[in-house]
């Protein structure tokens, strides 16, 4: 094993479970928040020896993350079909941190998926403004205005939950 793939390696072993995390909020499914970092990952070995600050590459790998996750959506690689029937009518919900935790990763599923990355990379990742906009290459006001939708978004579908 040269230097490169045990630097590589060490690196995936220590930052592979935050990214998945991050994955996962992102789209929604553990299946594919694996095939999305697996993609991630992939990419980052290949251009691990072009790469100079090994020191920065949580920002590089976040962004490439979402730009995979962003591309694939573009590209409609994906279709999504639901393999668990809806709750019955009057389902009990037994109010508890759990409970909230998956209204609300339901409720992040269903706001459109660049407001999506905004919100997760701005409130999950805790990245400030600049860093967003650096991340996804946009400006800053960019990440305002689509962290702002996507907040408007995300309370409004909490809101229909919430009347059912």
């Amino acid at each position: 094993m040269t230097d490169r793939d045990a630097a590589f390696e060490a690196y995936f072993a220590a930052r592979s479970d935050a990214m998945r995390g991050t994955a996962y909020l992102l789209c929604g499914d553990w299946h594919r928040a694996e095939d999305l970092v697996q993609q991630t990952f992939t990419k980052i070995y290949l251009a691990w020896r072009r790469i100079q600050r090994h020191e920065a590459m949580d920002n590089y790998t976040r962004q490439t993350l979402v730009r995979t996750f962003l591309s694939e959506r573009r590209r409609g690689w994906f279709r999504f079909e639901s393999v668990g029937s809806p709750p019955p009518e009057g389902a009990v919900s037994s109010g508890g941190q759990a409970d909230q935790r998956l209204v609300l990763l339901e409720a992040l599923a269903k706001v459109p998926p660049r407001q999506r990355a905004v919100l997760i990379l701005r409130y999950w990742e805790d990245q400030s403004v600049e860093q967003t906009a650096a991340l996804l290459d946009c400006s800053t006001g960019t990440v305002k205005s689509q962290a702002a939708r996507g907040l408007t978004t995300l309370r409004g579908v909490l809101e229909e939950e919430r009347v059912r």
